[in-house]
This record gives structure tokens, C-alpha cells and sequence, in this order.
């Protein structure tokens, strides 16, 4: 089964980490990273601009409106994901658990919705 684990940090903290910290903390991930690809769960991961680059679409009445910013102004942001294959959200948790940035923020563990219909969507069809 696929989950993705979405990555979130305190708003004020990969800002306070100094330019070294935040360097040492992406080559660890890069890492773990690799040692997942080669074991066998990883199928995607990306890092994120700053939430301050985010800008929020709503479509209301068929008219489309856009807003600077995040969907939600909460304490964290979003600031990346990783989309890995895992037996069973126990297994999910276990891989989540060993992220380098859940040590400086959290991980929320999602199960992926196993859906023809968002392949069929994803490939234009």
C-alpha cells in the first residue's frame, strides 16, 4: 500500500536554523533518503519553497479566486513529502519514524485512496 508522509516544520524554525544546520539536516535526509530507495519503499520525494511562496486557489459559483499564501495559517508548514510503499501503516509509521525532520517537527503518515479513477485522472483520461 502507498502512504505519503508529509513533512511539517514550526513556521519560525528552518528560519532560526543557521545555513550549516540546515545543510548537515538536508544531507542526512538525502541519506535516509537513498537507503529507502534501495530497500525498496521509496517512489517519490520532493522538498518545498517556503509556505511565504504558496498561493491558495478556491474555485466558489465557477469563479476561481487566488490568495498569497497557504490554504491554513497554523503554527506549521508544510515543507515537503515523501511517497513511500510499506505493508501496513505500522510499517508506514516505522519508516516515518526514522526522518531525519521528525526530530525538528512532525510527520503525518497518510494512506494514498486506491482509486482507478485518480490514475485514470493523472494520465489525462
Amino acid at each position: 500500500m502507498r502512504y505519503v508522509c508529509l513533512i511539517y516544520n514550526e513556521t519560525t524554525g528552518p528560519d532560526t536554523v543557521s545555513g550549516g544546520g540546515r545543510e548537515a539536516a538536508a544531507a542526512e535526509a538525502l541519506i535516509y533518503g537513498e537507503d529507502l530507495r534501495r530497500r525498496g519503499y521509496l517512489i517519490a520525494a520532493e522538498a518545498l519553497q517556503s509556505a511565504r511562496a504558496a498561493v491558495t486557489v478556491r474555485l466558489r459559483n465557477g469563479r476561481a479566486s487566488t490568495t498569497e499564501g497557504p490554504a491554513a495559517e497554523t503554527g506549521e508548514q508544510l515543507n515537503g513529502f515523501v511517497l513511500i510503499e510499506a505493508r501496513d501503516l505500522n510499517e508506514a509509521i516505522q519508516v516515518a519514524s526514522k526522518m531525519p525532520e521528525a526530530r525538528v517537527g512532525s510527520i503525518e503518515v497518510r494512506p494514498i485512496r486506491e482509486s482507478h479513477r485518480a490514475d485514470r485522472w493523472l494520465r489525462g483520461g
